[in-house]
């Protein structure tokens, strides 16, 4: 019996990572599906050697046995033996009789992992179904669309499909298309698409939770003797009153203004909106002679208190 590199076969090295594993056969599973490539035996080959080297390189524990296999099986190969004579009887899953490579998979593969499927299941027969491989894909949002939710259009093998996304998704959240993964093999169903939602850096607003931060800048007489001002949220602008008096660096709070849960869009978190006081850099020479005017004022107050 032949031994089997399934590294060599998806085009990875052994110290791969799991991510390294799934996109490998992602990528070779698509390039020779048997849909892409009707009536071609080669590319079918092809296509069982990738799935079985995924079904076992993808489980952490036939990975382990795999690996002890391959360790002991090339130490024997330096050495000179000759692989018709190689023990395989010490590596065999002895939970079941073997199926005689009358599966999809290997007579290697039934050896070694005939009995993890159980007797008679699915995988010990022939032209069984696969489902096909989840997808995964990322997906930017700004924030305007985090309010008020957003429809978009998902191009899935050159079709169209509509996606809606409801008020107050989040980053990183992952929303799933049921069967608009890869497509499955012998009747087995579509696999998944994974979209991860990445949530955009706005110019003006600051995200901590379902709160808004941002900063807001009023002139001097404002600040001083208060006053009404227009601010553009998200959705809409809102006017809001500046106390008299008010410091450079208060912080006044919007309730509801903030961002929603998701999926209700009527519970909605606090936008935080800190004041900052601009100072007048080219004052004309009328506004000069005003504020020296009150600079004065301000003196003599001084002087007789």
């Amino acid at each position: 019996m032949e031994y089997k590199d399934y590294y060599k076969i998806l085009g990875i090295d052994k110290s791969a990572k799991p991510d390294q594993i799934r996109k490998a056969f992602r990528d070779l599973a698509k390039k020779y599906h048997p849909d892409k490539n009707p009536n071609n035996k080669s590319a079918e080959d092809k296509f069982k050697q990738v799935n079985e080297a995924y079904e076992v390189l993808k489980d952490p524990e036939k990975k382990r046995k795999y690996d002890e296999l391959g360790d002991s099986w090339k130490s024997y190969s330096n050495n000179g033996g000759r692989q018709s004579d190689f023990d395989w009887n010490q590596w065999a899953n002895q939970s079941q009789s073997r199926s005689s490579g009358s599966g999809n998979f290997s007579d290697f593969f039934e050896s070694i992992f005939g009995g993890s499927f159980g007797a008679g299941s699915p995988r010990s027969r022939n032209n069984r179904a696969l489902r096909g491989e989840d997808l995964q894909a990322t997906m930017d949002l700004t924030l305007e669309e985090v309010v008020n939710g957003t429809q978009r259009l998902v191009n899935i093998g050159g079709q169209p499909i509509k996606l809606s996304i409801k008020a107050g998704a989040r980053n990183e959240q992952v929303l799933r298309m049921k069967g608009k993964g890869s497509p499955g093999y012998n009747g087995g169903e579509p696999g998944d698409l994974h979209i991860s939602l990445r949530i955009l850096k706005h110019p003006v607003f600051e995200v901590k939770g379902n709160d808004l931060y941002m900063d807001f800048y009023v002139d001097v007489l404002t600040a001083v003797l208060g006053g009404k001002v227009t601010l553009n949220t998200l959705d809409k602008a809102v006017s809001i009153s500046i106390p008299p008096g008010t410091d450079s660096g208060k912080t006044l709070r919007l309730k509801g203004a903030g961002l929603p849960e998701y999926g209700l869009p009527d519970k909605r978190g606090e936008l935080y909106v800190r004041i900052l006081v601009q100072v007048p850099k080219n004052l004309s020479e009328k506004e000069r002679e005003l504020y020296l005017a009150l600079q004065k004022l301000k003196a003599e107050h001084q002087y007789k208190s």
